[in-house]
């Protein structure tokens, strides 16, 4: 169980690593701004909370730039968690194609970061516009390819 458990924590890794290649490539590729839904996030779980970040008060520059680092630590941490996850229960599917286990991997990844954000308010898929759709689904896919696979040559078959 611990082996399946670190192949997954060091596919989750692999994983996230695609997921930021595939994201800051379509940053470039369409100029478009970095999300700022996981800085809203954590804004958001401060105001839950009753926490703040910095004694400067919620809108300081120190606040801005905790959060900014702890919506990346969050991202990480998802997808580290996703991949330990199916590190452990990758063998239940053996038989499955590995295209479909890995469409399942970034699936749950996408679910586990953006369920949070519909629940707190912060973004309602439902109203996203299909290029939004692409934005999110196409770095979570390839989160999935490069997990699964991973967890894959890692096993001891």
């Amino acid at each position: 169980m611990t082996r399946s458990f670190l192949a997954g924590l060091a596919a989750g890794a692999a994983g996230t690593t695609a997921l930021n290649l595939v994201t800051y490539l379509d940053m470039v590729v369409r100029a478009r701004p970095a999300s700022t839904t996981p800085e809203a996030t954590v804004r958001r779980t401060e105001e839950l909370t009753g926490t703040e970040l910095a004694s400067g008060g919620p809108d300081s520059e120190e606040a801005s730039n905790r959060r900014s680092g702890l919506g990346a630590l969050l991202g990480i941490a998802a997808g580290l968690g996703t991949g330990a996850a199916y590190g452990l229960v990758h063998r239940r599917l053996d038989g499955v194609p590995l295209v479909l286990r890995a469409v399942g991997v970034g699936l749950a990844a996408n679910v586990g970061t953006t369920g949070p954000m519909a629940a707190l308010g912060i973004s309602d898929p439902l109203s996203w516009s299909s290029s939004s759709w692409v934005s999110d689904l196409v770095p979570h896919l390839a989160y999935g390819l490069t997990t699964a696979a991973v967890v894959e040559m890692m096993s001891d078959r």
